[in-house]
């Protein structure tokens, strides 16, 4: 972590601390962020670090966009939707999106006007991206749209949404485009129920529909149709780092959290510290955090240098995930009956771990991908 990253991690998690943490209550209960929220971590620089100064953003890396996730989770405040908003969807315009796309959509995406989502999933179409059914049919110089999406991430407040769809059925993965549509602009579009979900309560995940909505054919992504699956496919190495950089955070968390609890908490005239058992424990936790955090340290560097391949990612979001629900669980252990209680951040963690197994591509799916390299 270089200076400029490691005085980002302190302003981020200073602000999440001030401003965030003392809502998130509010917002667990609302099962939603705000868009005051959104506008102020815009303001503080939290939004679209890595993105050039040219577009609004602070010029950094992702190193500066993980040291902004790590602060989100070692405060505990993982419903922020902000990850998704500025180390996924960003990218996609940033690299596949017109000069014209860049300038108009970017420097809004920094200050929080506009907030971003991506439309991958559907009812019948899970990790399987090439089973995407929501179709894009030309009609002059726009697109109609049509279909549903499902498990969207930060899906009623998003106001600017990549959508995946089939520009040519007939071609199956080359017929896959990916259109940006701006909500408050068009007609048709609709969003569904806020999801009643396990964990991340906070943040909005969401059906959305689209019947008919007609977007100008400018907001294609690349220079042509067809390229959609191929840059799905570019970008996911990094959505699994993210997914990656949350869970070693969590980890982190966890014993840093029950390490205090332990010290703490008496049991047979001793501290719970005391006990062998938890010694053992806790010993074999924190070398698994220790293995965790080097390898994604180096992940992080590898995907810097630009050499992460989608191997090692996949290795990464598997590994690390898994490794997150582990020391949660056996942290929760740890805390004995009050691990269960809602009042203990440890119970919130055990919860929203669940879903990082699932998202981004299921660990079965990773092993798959792994499995085929060998």
């Amino acid at each position: 972590m270089s200076e400029d990253v490691a005085m980002l991690y302190d302003m981020a998690t200073k602000f999440l601390e001030a401003e965030i943490a003392p809502r998130y209550e509010e917002f667990e209960k609302a099962e939603s962020f705000d868009r005051d929220s959104w506008r102020k971590a815009g303001a503080a620089g939290l939004l679209c670090a890595s993105m050039p100064e040219a577009y609004g953003g602070s010029g950094g890396t992702f190193a500066h966009e993980s040291a902004i996730m790590e602060a989100i989770s070692h405060v505990g405040v993982d419903g922020f939707g902000i990850a998704l908003h500025s180390s996924i969807v960003a990218p996609y315009i940033l690299l596949y999106g017109s000069e014209e796309q860049k300038r108009k959509w970017l420097p809004r995406m920094a200050t929080g006007e506009l907030i971003g989502a991506i439309a991958m999933t559907e009812p019948g179409a899970g990790s399987d991206l090439q089973g995407v059914k929501t179709s894009a049919v030309k009609d002059g110089n726009h697109y109609l749209i049509n279909g549903s999406k499902t498990f969207i991430t930060n899906g009623q407040l998003a106001n600017l949404i990549i959508v995946v769809t089939k520009t040519d059925p007939s071609k199956g993965a080359k017929g896959t485009s990916l259109i940006v549509v701006e909500t408050d602009e068009v007609e048709g579009f609709e969003r569904g129920r806020n999801l009643d979900k396990i964990g991340l309560k906070s943040n909005d995940t969401s059906e959305l529909f689209f019947n008919d909505v007609r977007v100008p054919t400018a907001n294609l992504l690349g220079a042509e149709e067809g390229q959609g699956f191929v840059q799905l496919m570019q970008q996911l190495p990094q959505e699994r780092l993210q997914i990656g950089a949350t869970a070693i955070a969590a980890v982190e968390r966890a014993l840093a959290l029950t390490i205090d609890y332990v010290k703490e908490r008496k049991a047979f005239g001793k501290a719970v510290i005391d006990f062998q058992n938890t010694q053992f424990r806790l010993a074999e936790l924190k070398t698994e955090a220790t293995i965790g955090r080097v390898f994604y340290n180096d992940c992080v560097a590898r995907h810097l240098a630009g050499g992460l391949d989608p191997v090692t990612a996949s290795m990464a979001k598997y590994w690390l995930s898994d490794l997150q629900g582990k020391v949660v669980d056996e942290c929760l252990q740890l805390h004995g009956g009050y691990g269960y209680m809602n009042e203990y951040p440890i119970a919130r963690m055990y919860r929203d771990a669940r879903v990082q197994r699932i998202y981004g591509g299921t660990n079965e799916i990773m092993k798959l991908l792994i499995a085929r390299s060998l």
